[in-house]
């Protein structure tokens, strides 16, 4: 897994086994992404081979085995493995993974499975959930093993290209020339971004343009260790002459322009030291791009507007020009690779560049890679650049957004939506039960100081959270109301086959070493058995429910119970001192998500926090916090 750097020598799978055998090891396993993939005969006698699904219980067995042992992990580097297959090396599995994101609880155990990148955040009207980037997908499907059935795949057809509008031709003709910066001594640029996302490419794109109009250019490309997400920053430099490049890097505060692919990058030591104040002009891509630390906090942001700021201090207010490349770009074209490349666009049409725009668009055309896709949106970039406000515009006429992906603005809105909801999750007398309960919380906070409603909202959002719990009806409504099957007609064509990842308890296997639920792939008959299933809702309070008896359905209703007592203390106790403390009580199932095991350890967690700040309410003025070496506790004084 080296990223595809070479190596020395003749080393393999088969020889490193055949190695540590000769060197008197106890055991030598291979694991593998694809074991049917590696000749076993062509291994040390007495190797085993396993699949990459079994590494726990290999690393468990190798750890009570007797002496040294070593385990082979045979996989190509993922993002190595995208590269051979953009160039027709190797061929791609005509498969895809999808999430239905309505199923999906944002528990992020997906994230901790892959550890990947590409499963990210989908802000929505229900929380926080999860969406497949299906530009930057590896193809590497570990994120299904996550413990959630939001997961499907798609198998053969291919990714659709009808999500992209195109701009009318009037809207590019009205485009003017941009007149090249004047290129007076050495032109100093810096792109930052993370690896996997063609970062590299624009530096070397200004480069070959300036070469072609006789210009000498120098590029340096600093990727660091991590290649897929990880920081890239490319210095370029441009001049006259070869001689008149002294240094490969741009030095500190010289750079005349940056490109930000990557806001958090872009606001790093390494992109800020180069910047200079009232000198330096930019371009800053300000979607929120995740981080690692995402695949380990479901709730990790980044907190872009602090960042926005910081690189102004640098370049000075008005040099700096921020917008989200990557969400124009996969509402325009369907993709959003073309984020990078729509900077570029932008960066050229406001004169930043030194070079003219016929001679990018050459260098374009003779990458050699998607060209007119790319010229496309670098056309698109220069059009932000001119006339943004044409640009979203037309995005705002042409959405396509479903009822869900609109957020409410107000607390009626969120009310009214989620009792329509719940009339179609049970019926009229369970969604007026949600509405009563809500409106006996709204009338308490009316009874305190002010005009905030923030203890009526979080109740309303998390009372419909607590009672539209997801057990097997709800997910079987999810995926056979219509919306599913449209979001999945709008993304894929041609003839393809979904496949379920499911764990039904009545039919799924449990993991010997950890005693969960291990999850099945499920064909078309998965979904008829959930229409079957999503006729039964009628069934779901009564003894003829048979999802009902399990210990999570009994988890699900005991923590409704609970939720609804904690509103009616809220109702029956509220005051001034603490509304606070309520506000809290009220938004703590935020923190209840997921399914199986991953649910019952977030309800656990939440129970202890409901009985902390239990006795915060009832005694606001004699509970404080006190720091007790690294751990915070709360004690009782007079």
């Amino acid at each position: 897994m080296t990223g595809g750097q070479p190596f020395d020598g003749p080393l393999s799978v088969a020889a490193i086994t055949h190695q540590m055998r000769a060197e008197g090891v106890s055991r030598v396993v291979v694991v593998s992404v694809d074991p049917t993939k590696v000749n076993k005969s062509e291994l040390a006698v007495g190797t085993d081979l396993y699949h990459r699904d079994e590494l726990q219980k290999v690393m468990k067995e190798l750890a009570v085995t007797k002496g040294v042992t070593i385990l082979v992990y045979e996989q190509v580097c993922a993002t190595e493995l995208r590269r051979r297959r953009k160039r027709k090396i190797v061929e791609a599995p005509k498969k895809r993974t999808f999430i239905n994101s309505r199923v999906c609880e944002g528990c992020g155990d997906c994230s901790l499975e892959s550890n990947c990148l590409s499963v990210q955040p989908l802000e929505t009207e229900l929380g926080r959930k999860r969406v497949i980037d299906q530009s930057g997908c590896n193809l590497d499907f570990s994120c299904v093993k996550g413990f959630c059935p939001s997961f499907v795949t798609i198998e053969g057809g291919a990714l659709a290209k009808g999500q992209s509008l195109s701009l009318p031709d009037e809207l590019f003709n009205s485009l003017p020339e941009p007149t090249p910066k004047p290129l007076n001594g050495v032109f100093g640029s810096l792109v930052c971004g993370i690896g996997g996302t063609g970062v590299v490419t624009i530096s070397s794109l200004i480069g070959e343009a300036a070469k072609s109009e006789g210009l000498a250019s120098q590029v340096l490309d600093l990727t660091g260790l991590a290649q897929k997400f990880g920081a890239v920053n490319c210095h370029l430099k441009i001049a006259n002459t070869i001689e008149d490049l002294n240094s490969t890097r741009v030095s500190v505060g010289k750079a005349d322009l940056l490109i930000g692919a990557d806001i958090v990058t872009s606001a790093s030591d390494e992109g800020l030291s180069r910047l200079r104040e009232g000198h330096t002009k930019g371009v800053i891509n300000a979607h929120e791009i995740v981080t690692g630390a995402f695949t380990r906090d479901p709730e990790f942001s980044i907190p872009v507007d602090d960042m926005k700021q910081t690189i102004e201090r640098f370049t000075g207010k008005g040099n700096c020009d921020f917008f989200d490349s990557t969400k124009i770009s996969e509402a325009l074209t369907g993709n959003t690779i073309g984020a990078n490349m729509m900077l570029l666009g932008y960066a050229c049409q406001k004169g930043w560049l030194p070079v003219k725009v016929q001679s990018l668009e050459a260098a374009i055309a003779a990458n050699g890679v998607a060209v007119p896709y790319n010229q496309n949106v670098f056309k698109i970039g220069r059009l932000m650049a001119h006339d943004p406000q044409a640009v979203m515009t037309f995005m705002e006429q042409n959405s396509q957004l479903t009822e869900w992906d609109v957020l409410s603005l107000t607390t009626d809105e969120i009310i009214d939506r989620r009792e329509k909801d719940l009339v179609a999750y049970q019926n009229k007398s369970y969604a007026k039960k949600y509405r009563n309960l809500i409106e006996k919380v709204r009338d308490a906070e009316k009874k305190l100081s002010g005009d905030s409603e923030a203890i009526t909202q979080a109740a309303a959002r998390y009372l419909y959270k607590v009672m539209a719990y997801k057990d097997e009806l709800e997910v079987a409504r999810l995926y056979t109301d219509g919306a599913w099957e449209k979001q999945i007609a709008e993304n894929f064509s041609g003839d393809y086959k979904i496949k379920f990842h499911m764990a039904p308890p009545l039919l799924a296997k449990r993991d010997p070493i950890s005693g969960r639920l291990l999850k099945r792939e499920f064909g078309s008959t998965m979904f008829s058995m959930l229409k079957f299933a999503a006729k039964l809702k009628s069934l779901r309070h009564t003894p003829f429910n048979v999802f009902g008896y399990s210990a999570e359905r009994k988890e699900d209703r005991a923590v409704l119970k609970q939720y609804q007592a904690v509103l009616q203390q809220i109702v029956d106790g509220l005051n001034e001192e603490n509304r606070q403390v309520a506000l809290e009580m009220v938004k703590v199932p935020e923190f209840i998500r997921g399914y199986g095991f991953v649910r019952t350890k977030n309800v656990d967690v939440a129970i202890g926090r409901w009985v902390s700040l239990d006795k915060q309410f009832k005694h606001p003025n004699r509970i404080i916090k006190v720091a007790v070496g690294k751990e915070a506790s709360a004690v009782e004084v007079e």
